[in-house]
């Protein structure tokens, strides 16, 4: 099937809650009104006034919306949703409170397991990812909510992915908020193959965003997170030449899983030889 005529009623989405997020981040007497879910992640307003309007778009679609800040459907009732949206409306909440800009907008929609389109945005810096599997991977600079030209006008813009970026050694990126042991071990063990290995920080899913688009070479997370938090990069990534594998490196994620949390992975361009 062709999903290529939703990308536009998700890019505006992402857009528009964007805006919504920016309104309360760029307000220096903003209330954040942050909450502790029953994990124990932030929740702030933010959050909640993205999730309202992206829920709001796609509901012109006729697939369900599995959401992070929605009441999560029994697995009986979501094993039947062949195709369905897969939505982080606000991706680095903990980077939103600490006003580094490096949160984002996440937007995916998923068939038979495999995320096919999938839309990154991130306000501060006013970049978009975007990508089917009909069409490829882009990155278009300088778009907002009050700045939104056709899908045509935004391919013409947009550079395609992954980019003609060019680094010397093996350039991993890592979470700036989860560091762990197994991911030290990880970075240790490339570098004990000789070639010079350089470590950037990121927050989000703008680590998925950095291999797809050629900045960095591979991502490894030996950390938790959920299906929302990767869809939209890995339909990206898939679309750039690159997939999210478990550890074996070998096998890509799935979604819309009984347990919505995801296995450890590393996302690498499919011809890595790392």
């Amino acid at each position: 099937m062709d999903f290529n005529n939703y990308l536009y009623i998700a890019i505006r989405a992402a857009l528009d809650a964007g805006k919504s997020i920016m309104d309360i981040y760029s307000d220096p007497n903003a209330d954040f009104g942050i909450e502790k879910k029953a994990d124990n992640s932030p929740l702030t307003l933010a959050d909640k006034a993205s999730n309202r309007l992206i829920v709001a778009a796609l509901s012109v679609t006729v697939f369900p919306i599995l959401s992070e800040e929605e009441k999560q459907c029994s697995y009986e009732e979501r094993k039947n949703w062949e195709t369905l949206w897969v939505v982080d409306p606000l991706d680095g909440t903990k980077e939103f409170i600490k006003r580094n800009g490096e949160f984002t907008v996440n937007i995916a929609l998923v068939h038979k397991g495999v995320p096919v389109l999938g839309v990154i945005y991130v306000p501060v810096r006013k970049e978009l990812y975007f990508a089917c599997d009909t069409i490829g991977a882009y990155k278009l600079t300088h778009i907002d909510s009050e700045n939104q030209p056709s899908m045509k006008g935004m391919r013409e813009r947009a550079t395609r992915l992954p980019s003609a970026l060019v680094h010397q050694g093996i350039v991993v990126v890592a979470s700036r908020s989860h560091q762990t042991e197994e991911t030290t071990r990880y970075i240790d063990n490339l570098r004990k193959k000789g070639q010079p290995v350089t470590l950037i920080s990121s927050g989000s899913s703008l680590k998925i965003c950095l291999v797809a688009e050629g900045s960095a070479d591979i991502y490894p997370r030996f950390a938790p997170t959920m299906e929302w938090d990767t869809a939209a990069g890995h339909a990206i990534a898939r679309a750039a030449g690159c997939d999210i594998y478990h550890i074996d490196e070998k096998t890509p994620l799935t979604y819309n899983k009984e347990d919505l949390l995801n296995p450890w992975f590393v996302v690498k361009p499919v011809s890595s030889i790392l």
